[in-house]
């Protein structure tokens, strides 16, 4: 893997130390998983505020709640609502 320098300030550099210790993990460990947090959090924010802007717009919600009904009926693929199935996906032979 490519190493690239970036500055940060003393007081991160501290506290990501710290991290390092107490945890035992690497500096480049800790940031790298600090910056996917970062890009999930980014993601579900967008995420949120697109479905927001879904929302006030009335004929593009009604649009969505249609397209849902159509795929309700897919939801249980015909199965009956006490069919039993064991973990390996298999379904226990009735008799």
């Amino acid at each position: 893997m490519a190493s690239l320098t970036v500055k940060i300030g003393e007081e991160s550099h501290e506290i990501l130390r710290e991290i390092a210790e107490q945890t035992g993990d690497s500096m480049q460990t800790i940031l790298a998983n600090a910056i996917e947090e970062y890009r999930r959090k980014q993601f579900f924010n967008e995420f949120n505020a697109a479905y927001a802007a879904l929302q006030k717009d009335p004929e593009a919600w009604e649009e969505e709640l249609q397209e849902r009904k159509l795929w309700e009926s897919t939801l249980s693929d015909g199965l009956e609502s006490d069919e039993v199935w064991t973990e390996d996906g298999r379904a226990p032979s009735h008799g």
